[in-house]
This record gives structure tokens, C-alpha cells and sequence, in this order.
């Protein structure tokens, strides 16, 4: 198989799809410009653009303040460089094994499948650098995938060797038992060895995204420094000596994430513990902010919020409703405590998708100072310019993932994927569903569905999923399906939720953002049959959206439903409820979250 990953960035599979410039430290904001000018479109749509830089570059740099990067050309390591560049370090990208077998201190944050990253480093000479470097007991830190390709083989697309370093195999999830699979969200570590990386982590939650995991044994013991559970005891870091791996995402994981690359990257600092305030014990329930964006009548970004998704104020001049500007919001949510930003570009794309500049700078600006996960929707997508020039959904989100998303979020397009395979039963495997999941996991790909509810007197009325409503209809009506749409809920389409969620979690969606327009912007709650309907027709996690105007509707869909995380939108932006007042309410309420 070629390197999927290297392929998606516009790379030959015999090099690395790296930043390249002759000053190891320049900004990658404008190195992503240049690239971006010769493989992501017309010249014109970038012309004039100024990147700020979030570092100043010194005219000498010592050993001391230099991190090595080994970037090998997927998802969103954006983050991982603001954080180290954050924590006052510089960074020195990999260009050839030797710049590995000469690092002071290494980085490997791997993102991605197995499979093409072990292509990767075994095609351009890196994955013998990166034994030698760690069999000698210099300063290594692996992330995620990172860790796992330390381990001997992997079951992802496998079994496929790894570097054989730790003794294990690494395998998926078992969902049999209930727990979702992809593993998402803020989980507890489990300390078992001294790890000097771990010491600010205590009782605090971190954050994980992955579908496979390492389990511990007898002939890797010697390795493991903690395990997280999740249905079992898993491998959630390893130590030795100066070696370190992690699954979880300290880059995504706040303050205490941070804290463990600080330590990673200055051992030798005295710095006092933090006392705990936190008593993480198990998986927490996930509070997410929704930044629905789109430019106003004069073309500035906003922060809008719909009600039944009419975003336009009643008044005579019918003005795009203006909550903030995305970048201070977004990070206002941060230092305010939400899990998660959401971002959802509603302007809508015509033409050209990668020339939408002003969403791609929101991410980037966002990802210098955010640190837990952004994700993306809108426009993501398959098209082709006025020139002719064809793109896939893969190189438009490609861009998306390195301008700093974790996740990108699929809406109209899913359901037209869904109803194709619905009808052929045939996956097509060029859906943006199916090429996104394919190279960047199913982690990586949210399916946001937009139903209505449409009442009938008999479920046997429509061949569609029909379920026994709380509320009766508008007639008396005891049953209702909800009727998924798409172009910002414009337009039924002939599939119901049911049957879209089944479907796009076979062709690859790894969670479900579930909205409800009947509720959107009517702070009345959530739709807890929606949520109940869907949650319990999947085995990936489910983010309930649309309705929240109480803290008490918070606790009410993670009392009655199996969601994973709760979204809201307007109530934060109109500082009706502010985050911390949820999380308090559900701490009372014995509902486990990340403080």
C-alpha cells in the first residue's frame, strides 16, 4: 500500500512530507504558504496573505532550546509545535535519519494509521535512526501513534510490524462490552512507576483519541508507568529511563497536558506540585462549545447562533446576528474549561473550499493558545475550481488538519454517502467519509446529523426507524422519525437518523455530532428520544446538540442517555450559563467531569 498519509499531503512516498527550508526554525505558518501555492490551488487565492508568528526566531539557538520534530506528514501536529513553541522552545524539523541520530531531545508524534507511518520510516531510513536513538537511552517522547509503533506489531490493517522495541501487540477495542469505540474524551491515568513527565498529573483528567491501544504483560511490565481503563487496563505511558511515550494527547490536554511536556522538555527545573483540586477517576463527560461561523453582510467572520437555524436578527434590515469574533471566543471557552471547541463554517463554500483563507487563519490563530481539541465542519468536500482542477475531500481536509483540526466534521455529504450505500450496498470507498477515515483513522471524522421530527399516528406508516414520542404531536400523534436534511436544513432528504447513523458508522465515521432542529435555539433541552434513538444504535460516541438553555439539561441528557458529551452554542456565547456553572451542576449531580 502506498504511504496514504505522505500521498494526502502532496509528498512522494520517498521522502518525508516535511516543512523544508533552510532555517530549521522558521514559522510553519509561512512555509504552509508556500506549499500550499504549489499543490493546494490557484496562486491568486493566496496572494497577500500574512500569517503572524507566534515565536521570535533567535540569530543563535543552543542545544538547550531546540526540540527535534519528526513530522511525517499527517493530521494536525500544529498543535504539538504552538505547545512546544508555547513552552519557549524552538523546534528543528527531521529532514534525513541523521538529524534523528543527532537530536538532544527528540519528539514523534504520531498521527495517523500504523500502516503508513511504518511505510513511512522504513522507506526514508527513519525507523532504524529512531531504534538506534532509543536503544542508546536518549531523550525520546512518543505521542499516540508514537507510542504504539515502539510495540512489535500491530492489528490495524494487520497484522503489521512495528519497531519491536516493546514486547506486545497492539489491538483494537473491544466494544462487545459496551464501552464506544473510537476511546474519546478525558480519561484517568493509573501511575505505576516514578516518571518525572507524570508528576504535575495527579488526579487530572487527559485527553485520548484512538481505537487501538497496547495492553500491559509480564514481558512489558518493566515498561509501563501508567494504564488508563477503559473496559480494561490499557497502556497509557511508558518509561524508560530517558525514554517516554504516551497514548493520551498532552498537546490536547490543557494545563496538565502542558505540564507534561515542560517536564519532558526542562527535567531538570525545580517547579513545586500543583495540589490537586481534581479527582479524576474514570472517563469524563464531555462539555463542548459550538462556534457556528460565517461572514456578515460586510465580510467580516462572526460568531452567529440560529434559532431553527435562521441566523439572521428580526429586524427591518435582517442583519447576520453578530455573538464575537471566533478567535477570542474560542479562546475564551479554553480558559473557561470546555472539553472541546467546535467550529462550523455556515457561510457555506461555492467554489473553492481552500480558498476559504479566513477559516483556515481561525484555526491557526486558535490552535496557538487553545489547547484541547478543535474540530472543523463545513464545505469539506470533493469539488472541482473554475479552472477544472479536481480536489478530493482528502487534500481539502488534509489542509483543514494541518491549519490545526483534530477532527473534521462531515454533514451534507455523509448523508448523501449513506443513501448510496443504502441503496447498493456497496461501500464505494470514495466517499469523503470513507477517504478521510481511511488515512486518518475514524477518530478523526465526525458525522453531524441535522433531523426534523415528523409526526405519524402508526409507526408502520413509513419504512423508516419510528419511535413512541414523550411530547404528542401537533394532531395527538404518539410517533414520530426524524427526517434527516442537508444545505443547513433546507432539504429533506429520504433517510431517517436511524438509518444514517447505522450506515455511516460502517463506512467510517468515528462519532456522531446529533443536532435536532425542532429544538435548535429553543433552550427547552435536549431531544432525549433523539439522543436515546441514536446512542443506542451505535457503538461510537454520540455528542448531544440543540436545546440547551439550563444547567439542568446538561444533567438530564447524561442522566437519561448514553451521549458521551453535551454541545451548546448560544447560551455560552450570551453568557446565559457559563461553562464552569455546568460542570459544577454536574458534579453535584455525581456525573464525572474533567476540572
Amino acid at each position: 500500500m502506498e504511504a496514504a498519509a505522505l500521498l494526502a499531503s502532496g509528498s512522494s512516498p520517498g521522502s518525508l512530507a516535511l516543512s523544508s527550508s533552510s532555517c530549521p526554525f522558521c514559522s510553519s505558518s509561512s512555509l504552509l504558504l508556500v506549499r500550499d501555492r504549489g499543490s493546494l490551488g490557484n496562486r491568486s487565492h493566496y496572494t497577500n496573505v500574512k500569517y503572524p508568528r507566534s515565536f521570535s526566531v533567535r540569530a543563535s539557538c543552543s542545544a538547550d532550546s531546540v526540540v527535534t520534530l519528526l513530522d511525517y506528514g499527517a493530521g494536525n501536529v500544529r498543535s504539538v509545535r504552538n505547545a512546544i513553541r508555547h513552552l519557549g522552545f524552538d523546534i528543528k524539523d527531521v529532514q534525513t535519519p541523521e538529524d534523528i541520530l543527532n537530536a538532544h531531545r527528540l519528539i514523534f508524534p504520531g498521527v495517523g494509521a500504523f500502516a503508513p507511518a511504518m511505510e513511512v520510516l522504513n522507506k526514508t531510513g527513519m525507523a532504524e535512526a529512531l531504534c538506534s536513538y532509543i536503544e542508546k537511552d536518549r531523550p525520546f517522547l512518543g505521542i499516540c501513534l508514537g507510542l504504539q509503533l515502539l510495540f512489535e506489531s500491530s492489528e490495524e490493517n494487520g497484522p503489521i510490524k512495528g519497531l519491536g522495541l516493546i514486547p506486545g501487540t497492539v489491538g483494537r477495542f473491544d466494544s462487545s462490552n459496551g464501552f464506544r469505540v473510537p476511546h474519546i474524551g478525558w480519561n484517568a491515568l493509573q501511575v505505576t512507576m516514578d516518571s518525572e513527565i507524570l508528576e504535575d498529573v495527579g488526579n487530572r483528567h487527559v485527553y485520548f483519541v484512538h481505537s487501538y491501544r497496547a495492553m500491559p504483560s509480564n514481558e512489558n511490565k518493566e515498561w509501563v508507568s501508567s494504564m488508563c481503563n477503559y473496559g480494561d487496563n490499557f497502556i497509557a505511558s511508558i518509561r524508560r529511563g530517558n525514554v517516554h511515550a504516551v497514548q493520551f494527547h498532552p498537546e490536547k490536554s490543557g494545563d496538565v497536558g502542558l505540564s507534561v511536556l515542560r517536564r519532558f522538555l526542562n527535567p531538570n527545573s525545580n517547579r513545586a506540585k500543583k495540589a490537586d483540586r481534581a479527582k479524576a477517576s474514570k472517563l469524563a463527560k464531555r462539555v463542548i462549545a459550538c462556534l457556528d461561523v460565517r461572514a456578515n453582510d460586510k465580510g467580516d467572520l462572526v460568531v452567529t447562533k440560529g434559532d431553527q437555524y435562521d441566523v439572521r436578527e428580526q429586524t427591518k434590515e435582517k442583519e447576520v446576528r453578530n455573538l464575537g469574533k471566533p478567535v477570542e471566543l474560542a479562546r475564551q471557552y479554553y480558559r473557561d474549561g470546555a472539553d472541546e471547541i467546535s467550529f462550523l463554517n455556515i457561510t457555506g463554500f461555492r467554489d473553492f473550499p481552500l480558498g476559504d483563507l479566513p477559516m483556515l487563519q481561525v484555526l491557526r490563530y486558535t490552535s496557538e493558545n487553545v489547547f484541547v481539541p478543535l474540530t472543523v465542519g463545513g464545505g469539506i468536500r470533493d469539488f472541482t475550481d473554475s479552472n477544472g482542477r479536481h480536489y478530493s475531500s482528502l487534500e481539502v481536509a488534509s489542509e483543514y488538519f494541518r491549519s490545526g483540526a483534530d477532527k473534521i466534521s462531515i454533514g451534507s455529504d455523509a448523508v448523501y454517502a449513506a443513501e448510496e450505500y443504502q441503496r447498493t450496498g456497496v461501500k464505494s470507498q470514495k466517499s469523503s467519509l470513507e477517504q478521510i477515515s481511511r488515512v486518518y483513522g475514524n477518530q478523526a471524522v465526525v458525522v453531524s446529523i441535522d433531523p426534523r421530527r415528523v409526526y405519524i399516528k402508526n409507526p408502520n406508516d413509513v419504512q423508516f426507524k419510528a419511535i413512541k414520542v414523550s411530547n404528542l404531536g401537533p394532531n395527538g400523534e404518539e410517533y414520530a422519525w426524524y427526517q434527516c436534511t442537508v444545505n443547513g436544513g433546507r432539504e429533506g432528504r429520504p433517510i431517517g437518523a436511524y438509518e444514517l447513523a447505522k450506515a455511516v458508522e460502517e463506512l467510517g465515521a468515528g462519532e456522531i455530532l446529533l443536532n435536532c432542529i425542532d429544538c435548535d435555539g429553543q433552550g427547552k433541552g435536549f431531544d432525549i428520544d433523539l439522543v436515546n434513538l441514536i446512542s443506542d444504535a451505535v457503538s461510537i460516541p454520540v455528542i448531544a446538540s440543540s436545546g440547551a438553555g439550563a444547567v439542568g439539561h446538561f444533567s438530564e441528557v447524561f442522566a437519561k442517555t448514553n451521549a458521551s458529551a453535551a454541545l451548546a452554542a448560544g447560551i455560552f456565547h450570551r453568557k446565559e450559563v457559563p461553562i464552569q456553572s455546568v460542570k459544577e451542576h454536574l458534579l453535584k449531580e455525581n456525573i464525572e467531569v474533567r476540572i
